[in-house]
């Protein structure tokens, strides 16, 4: 184990989750930003194509040996994860960031209500779910297409949770998901490459476009891999809470939106969620098969 994991195994569920949200809108201010040179769907499929180059040259995945089965499994959750991603970045070109983060927030809730087995589960759920529902004050009435996108992207995001922790479940480090991420890329090249010409004849926008790759997928689902193996699915599920109060933080910070009372009352109410979360120990690895 090299010193980077080593750190990353010693930090606390919670601080990697949130390093993972930092990261992950920050590569979306960019995005939203490259929509003005390029379609959304080249974007998102530049940004798998570069996050899936990083870590299959770094995740060391060709000195492992690979089943059928876990073959399988990966290109699942990779097939899942760009639609995901393709859904998301259709939904931000038409929805701010901020509003459309809390909307695809509905997926995980869902999930977590289904996982919730204790009182004290449902209570934060409860909490987090309201907070949730308090930050998205508003109205999308006029962009009826977005929200088919965005709603599409919650239901992937519940399957990436789902899917994304049988991946973890391999104890591969970040080779299962260099692996998605490959098939991923390739899922998303009939509707991305033949429009990416842009980004390719600019040197900035392709650096920019690999950054997207870096922050929003590269460094956040390899950190979701090391969070997924620690706890339940359905504490990840409720930690996801925090991403519209990460969401709200980095729009202050790099694009100057700031929140109202309201927002903060929402933002209060999702931490506490949080923090009232049972510490449940990890589930045991499930069975291979």
């Amino acid at each position: 184990m090299g010193r980077a994991e080593a750190a990353v195994e010693r930090t606390s569920p919670e601080a990697l989750f949130a390093l993972s949200g930092i990261t992950q809108y920050t590569g979306a201010v960019i995005a939203v930003r490259l929509f003005e040179d390029a379609p959304p769907t080249a974007v998102v499929w530049l940004r798998g194509l570069t996050a899936a180059v990083i870590l299959l040259l770094v995740s060391g995945w060709w000195r492992q040996r690979w089943t059928r089965h876990d073959l399988g499994r990966a290109a699942i959750f990779g097939v899942v994860t760009a639609l995901m991603n393709l859904f998301f970045y259709l939904a931000i070109d038409r929805i701010p960031l901020g509003k459309s983060v809390v909307i695809e927030f509905v997926g995980p809730v869902a999930l977590a209500a289904v996982l919730t087995r204790t009182v004290r589960n449902s209570v934060a759920l409860v909490l987090a779910a309201t907070g949730v529902i308090v930050l998205s004050g508003v109205e999308i009435d006029h962009e009826p297409l977005g929200l088919l996108f965005i709603a599409a992207a919650s239901a992937m995001w519940a399957g990436y949770i789902v899917l994304g922790r049988r991946v973890a479940g391999l104890n591969r480090g970040t080779a299962g998901l260099a692996v998605s991420l490959g098939v991923s890329a390739v899922a998303l090249a009939p509707v991305g490459a033949y429009r990416s010409a842009p980004l390719f004849t600019s040197g900035h926008l392709l650096g920019l476009a690999a950054l997207v790759g870096l922050l929003s997928t590269a460094i956040p689902y390899g950190l979701d891999q090391y969070v997924m193996r620690r706890i339940p699915t359905r504490r990840f599920a409720l930690l996801l809470a925090l991403l519209p109060v990460t969401a709200m933080v980095v729009g202050l910070l790099a694009l100057d939106q700031r929140p109202t009372t309201v927002d903060l009352i929402g933002a209060a109410l999702v931490v506490s969620g949080v923090i009232v979360q049972e510490r449940d120990e990890l589930a045991p690895a499930e069975p291979p098969g």
